[in-house]
């Protein structure tokens, strides 16, 4: 049983991750790249070794990913862009804080914000891309991208908020569109996005709690948590949950105890690296939020992570809050 985080290992696990170009792995998951650096490099900054990755390279392959003709930015160079990508685009800019490479270039920023706005529906709702699947995440990332660029504004937010509103099920979790099944991501990402522009007093205080208990009952017996009733724990839910229940200030609703001894039991003691649960393959997906996790919940002096951005504090810090 692991009884500690293995901080060192992990480095040296995201270290390793963009040496492996030999791999079929590595040209499978080329529509992920984006969101990849992004990953690896929010946890290496809850790790306090940002410092891992070679900064001007990153930045040097993020700005590749901006599509000229869209606006957007892509998963890798020459793929369509995408809301997904272009929130971690984004966040990676700041993180090494060079978002004025799009704030300062009017001609960039223009097209970046207009590709956001471009992808609203008349419902509020947001769609990932031209072509159209509708998911509350892509409202998500509207927001929190608009965010960080300053650019947010009444005529996006009201109809986005009222959308946002009718994700919410009668069990008190959120759906991926309204009338859809309650799942963890989808609370994160419907409370993520009323938190991100000062929504979150349009919820009663029932509904607060309505949507804490089914949040706490997602914690197994493991001390892991799952998305939806009867499905297995896992790490990556340490972020989606935690995080919402911390937004809304229930955070002591949960066993975090347990919680941190099944997100240890998850790490790979050889090379590093955290799974989904014990004893299966790590990735860089449940390795940051699995420390995401534990920041959240306050372990091993991890470096803290704001719950609404899933990014330190130290960053967010640097977004100027809605309404400005």
């Amino acid at each position: 049983m692991v009884n500690a985080l293995l901080k060192e290992k992990h480095i040296k696990y995201l270290k390793s991750l963009d040496s492996q170009k030999e791999t079929l792995e590595y040209w499978l998951s080329e529509h992920l790249r984006l969101n990849g650096i992004y990953w690896g490099l929010t946890a290496l900054c809850i790790l306090d070794s940002k410092e891992t990755f070679q900064r001007e390279e990153v930045i040097q392959f993020v700005m590749s990913c901006w599509n000229n003709r869209t606006g957007g930015f892509g998963p890798f160079p020459k793929h369509d862009a995408h809301m997904l990508s272009t929130l971690s685009g984004l966040q990676i800019l700041l993180t090494y804080d060079a978002i004025n490479l799009i704030t300062e270039d009017s001609e960039k920023l223009d097209s970046v914000v207009q590709f956001i706005k471009g992808n609203q529906l008349p419902d509020g709702s947001f769609q990932g891309d031209r072509f159209g699947e509708v998911d509350a995440r892509f409202s998500y990332n509207a927001l929190s991208a608009l965010s960080i660029l300053g650019m947010l504004s009444p005529e996006v937010v009201d109809p986005a908020v009222e959308h946002i509103l009718k994700c919410l099920n009668f069990d008190g979790g959120f759906g991926l569109c309204p009338g859809a099944e309650s799942h963890a991501s989808m609370a994160f990402t419907c409370l993520g996005a009323l938190s991100i522009v000062n929504k979150l007093n349009l919820l009663t205080p029932e509904q607060i709690d309505t949507i804490a208990w089914w949040l706490c009952e997602r914690q197994v017996p493991e001390g892991g948590l799952n998305g939806r009733p009867s499905k297995l724990p896992d790490v990556c839910y340490s972020f989606w949950v935690v995080s919402s229940l911390a937004i809304i200030d229930r955070l002591d609703w949960i066993d975090s105890d347990k919680l941190a001894n099944f997100i240890l039991e998850s790490q790979d003691e050889i090379k590093g690296g955290i799974a989904d649960r014990p004893g299966n393959e790590v990735d860089v997906f449940h390795t940051v939020f699995g420390l995401a996790g534990l920041s959240l919940i306050g372990y091993d002096n991890l470096v803290e992570i704001d719950p609404t951005y899933c990014m330190t504090y130290e960053l967010t810090s640097k977004i100027h809050k809605y309404p400005y």
